[in-house]
């Protein structure tokens, strides 16, 4: 009998690279993706864990990136979906180029839909797979200096509520957002905040914990899991904060130049 398969997109380094790590440590064959090199060296530190592992480079902000993940799968059956493939961008909207925040947008929204479009359909064919997604807090928060990334997220938490209700009787297939606060991973440098409070802070979570707080809830099948008890007070003041308040609070951790405040 042929194991299991997963996709766990984002997995060269951080939260993604630990979710194909557990994947693989159950059991599952893996199919792992990012848009840099990287993912290959990543691939074969996958395999210690004695099972199959396939990487392919593809930048899943275009729906071509996106196909050629899906090629790379082929006609075998996913049995898991980790769609954790995301990016960030700091800095004032207006000093952003088109291209840069057209490209969160797109790699956030636009190829993470078509991907769970694609792969759900055929879960839902035959009434069996399991799917999270990387979400974030910051979907819950006014993200000043960070509008376009914080904005994509509160778009991804609020559509798989929307889809995991339309899904509701498909008692086989789950839908599980992880919402994870900020995480000690190349985010920060790669969306241009190492100039930042948040980007230098040294009390942002582990993507070890992060990953395995995701993939708990994933197993037992639940909505959501935001992870962090900070993270969890942070969402529950969300709701009763102003939004001017926490767009100013957010201000102080991604101005660029807080990183010595």
């Amino acid at each position: 009998m042929s194991s299991k398969l997963a996709i766990v997109t984002g997995a060269s380094t951080g939260i993604g690279f630990e979710l194909a790590t557990l994947a693989a440590q159950n059991g599952y064959d893996l199919l792992v993706v990012a848009d840099e090199p990287l993912i290959d060296a990543a691939a074969e530190d996958l395999k210690q864990f004695g099972t199959n592992v396939e990487s392919v480079e593809a930048d899943l902000s275009s729906i071509e990136g996106v196909d050629r993940l899906l090629a790379a799968a082929g006609a075998r059956q996913i049995d898991l979906l980790c769609a954790n493939a995301g990016r960030g961008l700091g800095h004032g909207f207006l000093d952003q180029e088109v291209a840069d925040w057209r490209r969160v947008v797109d790699t956030n929204i636009t190829g993470t839909l078509y991907l769970l479009q694609k792969v759900l359909k055929q879960m839902l064919a035959r009434d069996e797979g399991k799917v999270l997604v990387t979400g974030s807090i910051a979907g819950y928060i006014p993200g000043s200096f960070q509008a376009v990334y914080n904005g994509t997220k509160a778009f991804l938490d609020n559509f798989t509520d929307a889809l995991r209700n339309e899904l509701k009787e498909c008692e086989g297939v789950t839908l599980t957002t992880l919402m994870p606060g900020p995480t000690e991973t190349e985010f920060f440098d790669r969306a241009g905040m190492m100039d930042t409070s948040v980007g230098t802070s040294d009390s942002k979570s582990d993507p070890v914990d992060v990953a395995r707080d995701g993939w708990d809830a994933l197993m037992a099948g639940k909505a959501s899991i935001v992870s962090g008890w900070k993270n969890k007070l942070q969402v529950a003041a969300s709701h009763v904060t102003p939004v001017g308040v926490m767009a100013e609070q957010h201000r102080k951790m991604a101005e660029p130049g807080t990183a010595d405040e």
